[in-house]
C-alpha cells in the first residue's frame, strides 16, 4: 500500500484502514501479533507517532489489543467488527452519495438497481 499524501484522509487513519483491509483479507488472523508502531514507520516512511495514532484508532475499538512487553495483536472476533463497520459507515455513506447522485440525474431505483448489477456481474468475471 502507498499513503496518498495528497488526501484528505490524515495518514494515521489511512495506516488504520489498512490494517483493517488487512484483517478482511486474512493477512493478519485474530490474535495475531500485528505490526509496531516503529514497524510501520519504516514501512511506510513516516513518523512513528503518526503510526502509533493509527494504532490507537483500533485499539480505542477493540480491534486489536496490547499484551505488555510483547506488542499489539488482532481481537477476537475483529473481522466480523471490521466488516459490520465498514459495512454500516463507508458502504452506507456510498450508498447515500449514489443515491443522492441518481437523483439528481433522474435515474430511476429499477434502473439504479440495474447499474448496480450489471456492474457486480462485471466484477464477477474478474
Amino acid at each position: 500500500m502507498i499513503l496518498n499524501t495528497d488526501s484528505m484522509k490524515p495518514i494515521y487513519v489511512q495506516i488504520a484502514e489498512w490494517l483493517e483491509i488487512e484483517i478482511l483479507n486474512n493477512h493478519i488472523k485474530e490474535d495475531e501479533r500485528i505490526f509496531s508502531q516503529y514497524q510501520l514507520a519504516d514501512m511506510f516512511t513516516i513518523n512513528p507517532a503518526t503510526a502509533s495514532k493509527g494504532l490507537n484508532i483500533l485499539a480505542e475499538e477493540n480491534i486489536i489489543y496490547k499484551k505488555r512487553g510483547l506488542g499489539m495483536f488482532v481481537s477476537p472476533n475483529a473481522k466480523q467488527f471490521v466488516l459490520s463497520k465498514r459495512r454500516n459507515q463507508i458502504l452506507g455513506q456510498m450508498i447515500e452519495a449514489l443515491v443522492i447522485e441518481a437523483k439528481r440525474l433522474d435515474v430511476s431505483e429499477s434502473e439504479l438497481i440495474r447499474m448496480l448489477q450489471k456492474v457486480r456481474e462485471e466484477r464477477k468475471e474478474e
